[in-house]
């Protein structure tokens, strides 16, 4: 028999199916797709326009930063972006943002304006708050940055006390194999006590995407390509990685599919356990035909960014552009997630999943579900052999109705999940008209 899995208390979503042994009936994992929220930025300021670009968004504390490329494409056939800066906005909210009048970098001769940098690593500058716990005062902020034509190509490494004030870390870029032409983010990986970075780059002449690791952000291991098992070969261009703060084990991204023929781009969803091997899926989250104005060309790109808004704390928010090439300005428009939302394990009628057997910690089973009409879940905990573990069975569970994203599934009176802690047992959801998000062991 195969050795138990270790989940501890850790939440487990329906990303892949690691965790799945059997599944029957009509049912089986569904992407699904953000619901589109408000418009919270129009690019109109003279420094910005229809080609702003790469989004980073991050919370600070009780604040939403953030930064994006500011420029404007004007002339038919010439797709030369022009001038970039990189402008910056605020919001307490993640839905109401305003650009501060900063008075840091002049352009037309005054400095009324929310531009923080005009230089290299202006084309697709990718801050985010160092999270290193040995992090010095001066970089809490750090950055990456394509160098300037005139430079020496590559990535150049920033650092800023305030996220305002920038300056190169290094005389020449910090990360050289690739390609760059996209939004290439790091951040400090708590899980692995390093900093990555996941970056543009070709790969038999398709646009693909690779993966570095450091320990000081200036020395960077050997890149390596990202695999997508069972994939097909498809050009991605931003990939918007970041670990999911709810299941910590999960990296979850938004890589964008671009079709050379149309010059069109889709966001898809990725998940990984590893950080190298992700599980990609075919559909899109927002697809191109959402609005007439996500058609055009590279008008879907998703934001970089994972938001909880103080006003919505059942759900995340995410953030992708349209309106590229085309009209004055770039829109930037909110989108919501139910929290663990990604994927669900969809049953359409009657199913049944059976878990592979785990190992869990604590005395208490939390489920992320919804059900529709007349639908329901139940839940029974076997053996790994299979055998319903007394006072666990699904006769002895409490029914799951309705739609709860934190509801501690019930059996027999008298009957403690505590008393199998550490032993191996499998899970096995009865389920109708039902979508099944999430769950974890705990201690409640």
């Amino acid at each position: 028999m195969a050795q138990p899995i270790n989940i501890a208390n850790q939440r487990q979503l329906f990303v892949d199916d690691w965790l799945i042994d059997t599944l029957t009936g009509a049912a089986g994992l569904e992407l699904q797709q953000p619901v589109p929220r408000e418009i919270v930025l129009d690019t109109t300021a003279p420094w910005e326009g229809n080609t702003c670009a790469y989004f980073t968004l991050f919370s600070d504390g009780g604040l939403f930063r953030m930064f994006y490329r500011g420029s404007h494409f004007d002339g038919a056939g010439d797709r030369d972006a022009g001038h970039e800066v990189v402008c910056y906005a605020q919001s307490d909210d993640g839905e109401n943002w305003v650009r501060p009048d900063l008075n840091l970098v002049a352009f037309d001769g005054s400095t009324r304006n929310n531009i923080v940098w005009d230089g290299t690593g202006g084309h697709n500058f990718t801050p985010f708050l160092d999270g290193n716990p040995g992090c010095r005062a001066e970089s809490r902020y750090k950055a990456l940055g394509r160098a300037l034509k005139s430079e020496s190509h590559g990535l150049y490494a920033f650092q800023s006390h305030d996220g305002l004030r920038w300056s190169k870390m290094t005389g020449g870029p910090v990360i050289t194999q690739g390609a760059f032409d996209s939004q290439n983010l790091a951040f400090w990986d708590a899980a692995q006590s390093c900093y990555v970075s996941y970056y543009r780059a070709y790969r038999d002449g398709i646009r693909d995407i690779m993966m570095t690791r450091s320990h000081d952000f200036l020395d960077w291991s050997e890149p390596k390509f990202l695999k997508f098992p069972g994939t097909l070969d498809e050009h991605l261009y931003t990939n918007a990685i970041f670990r999911y703060p709810r299941a910590p084990q999960y990296l979850l991204g938004f890589p964008t599919r671009f079709d050379p023929a149309t010059e069109q781009v889709e966001p898809l969803f990725m998940s990984s356990r590893d950080g190298l091997e992700f599980s990609r899926w075919p559909d899109p989250v927002i697809p191109l035909t959402l609005s007439p104005e996500r058609a055009g060309n590279r008008s879907n790109y998703m934001a970089w960014g994972l938001l909880q808004l103080p006003g919505h704390l059942q759900e995340y928010s995410v953030y992708a552009t349209e309106s590229y090439y085309h009209g004055a300005s770039t829109f930037l428009r909110r989108f919501s997630y139910r929290l663990d939302g990604f994927v669900a394990l969809r049953a359409r009628g009657r199913s049944e999943m059976m878990t592979k057997p785990l190992v869990f910690d604590g005395n208490g089973l939390e489920i992320n579900f919804a059900t529709t009409g007349n639908g329901a879940i139940a839940i029974e905990v076997q053996t790994p052999a299979g055998r319903p573990v007394p006072g666990f069975s699904i006769g002895e569970c409490q029914p799951l109705r309705g739609d709860r994203i934190a509801h501690h599934a019930h059996w027999s009176a008298g009957c403690d999940l505590a008393d199998l802690c550490g032993h191996p047992v499998r899970l096995k959801f009865m389920f109708e008209d039902a979508k099944l998000y999430s769950f974890r062991f705990d201690h409640f």
